[in-house]
C-alpha cells in the first residue's frame, strides 16, 4: 500500500508539474505575441530589417527635421522684423475745418507701425479746392505741429500722442 500512496503521490507531482509548465507556457506564449505585435508596429513601413537598421534611420528623420526647424525659426524671425516695420496701425479721421461748408469732406489718416513710425496725411476741402498735406511720424511724434485732428487720428491709431 505504501509503494502505491508513493506511485500516487509521483504521479500527481508528475501531472501538477506539467500543469504548472502548461500555463507557464501559455503566459509565455501571450507575452511573446505581445512582444510581436509592438515589433511589427515598430518595424513597420521601415526598410531596415534589423533595429540598428531602424534606429539609423529614425536618427537620420530626427536630423532633418531639427533642419526643417531650424530653417522655420530663421525665417520666422525674418517675418517678424517684417512685420515691425509694416503698416500695423491705422485710423481715419473725418472733420469739418470750416463752418461755411457743408459736410465732413476733410479727413486725416494716421498709418504706423509697430514701433510708432509711419505718417498722417491730411486733406482739407473747400470749395476752391482740396489740399494733401503728409507729415512724418517718429517714434509717436511729429517734428511739424499736429492738428487736434491729427492728434485725434494718432490716438485712435493707438498712439499715446505727444507733440
Amino acid at each position: 500500500m505504501t509503494n502505491f500512496l508513493i506511485n500516487n503521490q509521483i504521479i500527481f507531482l508528475f501531472i501538477a508539474t506539467i500543469a504548472i509548465l502548461i500555463i507557464w507556457n501559455i503566459i509565455l506564449s501571450y507575452k511573446l505575441l505581445q512582444i510581436r505585435k509592438k515589433l511589427k508596429t515598430f518595424f513597420n513601413g521601415k526598410k531596415a530589417s534589423d533595429l540598428e537598421g531602424v534606429l539609423f534611420e529614425e536618427i537620420r528623420r530626427l536630423k532633418k527635421a531639427e533642419d526643417s526647424i531650424k530653417k522655420l525659426l530663421e525665417f520666422s524671425k525674418e517675418l517678424e522684423k517684417i512685420t515691425k516695420k509694416s503698416i500695423q496701425k491705422v485710423s481715419v479721421i473725418r472733420f469739418n475745418p470750416f463752418k461755411e461748408t457743408g459736410g465732413d469732406q476733410s479727413f486725416v489718416i494716421a498709418l504706423l507701425d509697430y514701433q510708432d513710425n509711419g505718417l498722417v496725411i491730411s486733406s482739407l476741402y473747400t470749395r476752391e479746392g482740396t489740399r494733401i498735406y503728409s507729415k512724418p511720424i517718429e517714434n509717436g511724434k511729429s517734428k511739424y505741429p499736429l492738428s487736434k485732428e491729427e492728434l485725434e487720428a494718432l490716438k485712435k491709431a493707438g498712439v499715446k500722442t505727444k507733440k
